[in-house]
């Protein structure tokens, strides 16, 4: 029998769990280490050399403990820091999370989009090239949003976060200038944990579009046919604070969890 494939799936904190759970359904039979640099969250804080250098050494760290046939970096603001690097030093396969400009100014009717991230995404030079590339005619809104990656975990732990609150954070993605915007992107993997709020907060109906899917069909493309096994894969959660968060592993099927990692 060919041996289990191993996928890392990569993030500053929670939010990459929705990417591991699209990859863990078209991928079932792998093993799978969920890393969450819970101790640097949120990554924005940080100043980009400083996080630069985290984020590849950490990487690094883990690619030489657990062997993994492909990394994805389900973290929009590291990978667009930290994938050039990344993709320099390890000859392993990644996949990284941008802002899905194309996809949302090809879908868009109205021609006004908007891309909801963090602020460090939205202020990068490689998001504005994607909008030079691919919007075409479409008028493109940067948001950059200071809490809303906060808000994300504090709610899937069940922490209270008012409506309120949400509003003030997604409401300038809504542009009204003789045409409403008809997408938003969310450019951040944490986002799609309130999605449902999202919907219900919305100044008028949008597309949310929720980067996970593309990510796990890249995925696959870059794997190929899954290997032949016998039983379903395992999943470990790494939580570089020392702190994982069971109860919310759970929702997502995550038993296993592991003590810190060493600090880098």
């Amino acid at each position: 029998m060919a041996a289990r494939e191993k996928i890392l799936v990569f993030d500053s904190g929670l939010g990459g769990l929705t990417v591991y759970r699209e990859i863990a359904a078209a991928r079932p039979r792998a093993d799978f280490v969920y890393v969450a640099d819970d101790a640097a969250f949120p990554y924005g804080a940080l100043k980009e050399p400083e996080l630069l250098g985290r984020i590849v050494d950490l990487v690094g760290e883990l690619i030489e403990a657990h062997r993994p046939d492909l990394v994805a970096i389900a973290c929009n603001t590291a990978s667009t820091i930290a994938l050039p690097e990344l993709r320099k030093k390890h000859s392993v396969p990644f996949v990284g999370t941008v802002p899905a400009i194309k996809p949302a100014c090809s879908a868009s009717v109205t021609r006004r989009v908007s891309v909801l991230g963090t602020e460090a995404t939205v202020q990068r030079e490689y998001t504005r090239s994607l909008i030079r590339d691919y919007a075409g005619d479409c008028r493109v809104t940067l948001v950059g949003s200071k809490k809303l990656a906060t808000y994300a975990e504090d709610d899937l732990a069940g922490v209270p976060v008012s409506n309120a609150a949400l509003r003030r954070e997604i409401g300038p993605a809504f542009v009204d200038d003789g045409k409403r915007t008809d997408t938003v992107v969310l450019a951040c993997t944490h986002y799609p944990l309130l999605i449902e709020r999202l919907r219900q907060l919305a100044s008028w109906p949008v597309n949310f579009i929720d980067p996970a899917p593309a990510i796990a069909r890249r995925v696959v493309d870059l794997l190929g046919p899954a290997p032949a096994a016998a039983s379903l894969g395992t999943t470990t959660a790494i939580f570089t604070s020392g702190r994982p968060r069971q109860a919310v592993l759970a929702r997502f099927g995550i038993r296993a969890a592991e003590a810190a990692l060493p600090p880098v």
